[in-house]
């Protein structure tokens, strides 16, 4: 069952200090008047019953007054006190200063500033079951002090065990890098990853009464086992990529070269000449050293 906030308010330390400094003197008067009193009671051989009972009175009344002391508390700026009396929850004071409350009211304070997680390294295994180091850091801060007093039972150690169980989800969730342009990759699609991590973060710790401001990922590499296998199959798949897009482009070259000779009408070309056309300019756009010009004196049929 979720516990759910609620704000009360406490009595101004300043007002409830000056009741007890004036109840302090009247105590201090009314034990001289009452001592003086017993003294010539005694004195005249008068009965002393009534003047003892004032006297012990008093004395309670300055027991009780120590006790009041207990109740004063000073609260800074985004701190705020969770107030239980014999374990019922009273409610949560936010005001901060010089504040009094029950001295049998037992108070818990809980910061409401913002708070950095840097995460440990982790290794799991990406989607396609590579080996890699992860880490993570979560700024976090309390919303609702009810929840991660009663709700769980640390809720720091509570943040920390649900963020690296977040992170090992969507680490598994994702590869490592891709080259494929629609595919998400931990290394390539840095912030939609920080998004759906800080989701999942905020998911798990709901619970507790924990608003996630930020979720990024604070360190990314392949396990030291697998490091330099994975960088040479990294650097063969780049070169494929961009061969591909080499490729692609120089299509495109050539087919509108050819389309703007047509448009034009610059020159008659069959296809056999078309053919040889597209051949010399695929070799001289997708190769990897400069191309030597060579003057062909004769013709293609000669």
């Amino acid at each position: 069952m979720e516990t759910m906030e609620r704000r009360t308010s406490t009595i101004s330390g300043w007002v409830s200090l000056t009741i007890l400094l004036v109840a302090v003197v009247g105590l201090g008067l009314g034990s001289w008047a009452a001592i003086a009193a017993t003294v010539r009671a005694v004195n005249a051989g008068e009965p002393v019953t009534t003047n003892v009972c004032v006297i012990v009175a008093l004395g309670l009344a300055v027991v009780v007054w120590f006790v009041l002391m207990f109740g004063f508390f000073t609260l800074q700026p985004n701190l705020s006190a969770v107030l239980i009396l014999f374990g019922n929850y009273v409610g949560t004071e936010s005001t901060s200063g010089f504040r009094w409350a029950n001295p049998l009211i037992s108070k818990k304070k809980i910061s409401m500033r913002a708070h950095n997680l840097n995460g440990d390294k982790l290794k799991v295994n990406d989607s396609r079951g590579n080996p890699i180091e992860i880490a993570l850091v979560v700024v976090w801060r309390v919303v609702d002090t009810a929840k991660a007093v009663f709700d769980v039972e640390d809720y720091v150690d509570y943040i920390t065990v649900q963020s690296e169980a977040a992170l090992r989800h969507l680490a598994m969730s994702y590869s490592y890098d891709t080259f494929e342009d629609e595919e998400l990759s931990l290394r390539g699609s840095v912030d939609e990853v920080s998004e759906a991590l800080q989701r999942e973060v905020q998911e798990r710790v709901g619970r507790a009464g924990i608003l996630i401001e930020e979720a990024r990922i604070s360190h990314l590499a392949y396990a030291p086992e697998i490091a330099g296998a994975m960088l040479q199959r990294q650097q063969a798949e780049a070169i494929v990529a961009a061969r591909q897009r080499i490729v692609d482009g120089a299509v495109g070259m050539v087919e509108m070269a050819l389309a703007k000779l047509e448009e034009h009408k610059t020159i008659k070309l069959d296809e056999e000449r078309k053919a040889a056309m597209v051949s010399n300019l695929l070799v001289v756009l997708c190769g990897d050293k400069a191309v030597h010009p060579v003057v062909n004196a004769g013709t293609l049929y000669n």
